[in-house]
């Protein structure tokens, strides 16, 4: 359990960020907002999440694009049903493509554009904890990943310090390469390079 919440997390904080660096606009939004109710005179602490909307909407629309588990856990079916037109009998044994669900565009608009806006306007009422089928990041019903909302709250907490206490750019000022990899974990096939620098008093790095 310890080893599957941990490179999920990293994984998923590394896409964030590499999403935000190709739009920098999307960075410095979400750090105005940081600086609108946190300040610069200290870090990022729990009680300050469910004021920070918009880097919510950023977490959650990571998750929509990139799944850390592209394929759910398997399922067999204890009945035989219908789905999708198709006649699946029990005891058939059944993987759901998240990554594709996650990109229908009868569900969202470019669908394959990184925009956390959606998440404050035309889909503020969908949530990643499994109860809308069009964005189940952790999985649905009592095989979704028993870590949910301690995985949602770390990544909410350390998405919030990265981007609060670092000013973030590229070495070269060019495009991060969004390609991933095949497999369990949706692993970015090259490692992300970026510049940092703090941007904040220097007393709070001690």
């Amino acid at each position: 359990m310890i080893l599957a919440g941990s490179d999920t997390t990293t994984v998923t904080l590394i896409w964030g960020l590499s999403l935000m660096l190709n739009k920098p606009h999307i960075l410095k939004k979400a750090q105005e907002e940081l600086d609108t109710h946190i300040g610069k005179d200290r870090f990022v602490n729990e009680t300050d999440i469910g004021k920070l909307v918009y880097i919510q909407a950023i977490v959650k629309e990571t998750l929509r694009l990139y799944p850390p588990a592209p394929l759910s856990a398997p399922r067999e079916l204890s009945e035989t049903c219908s789905i999708g037109g198709y006649d699946v009998p029990k005891g058939t044994r059944l993987i759901i493509n998240l990554h594709k669900i996650q990109r229908d565009p009868k569900k969202w608009p470019e669908p394959s554009e990184f925009k956390p806006e959606r998440f404050l306007t035309t889909h503020k009422d969908v949530d990643v904890r499994g109860q809308h089928f069009e964005l189940m990041p952790f999985g649905s019903g009592r095989r979704s990943c028993p870590g949910t909302s301690f995985a949602l709250h770390m990544l909410f907490l350390t998405m919030s310090n990265f981007l609060h206490a670092f000013d973030f750019s590229t070495p070269s000022n060019g495009l991060i390469d969004l390609t991933g990899t095949a497999g369990l974990t949706n692993i970015k096939s090259t490692p992300l390079e970026a510049l940092v620098s703090p941007r904040l008093a220097p007393e709070l790095y001690n």
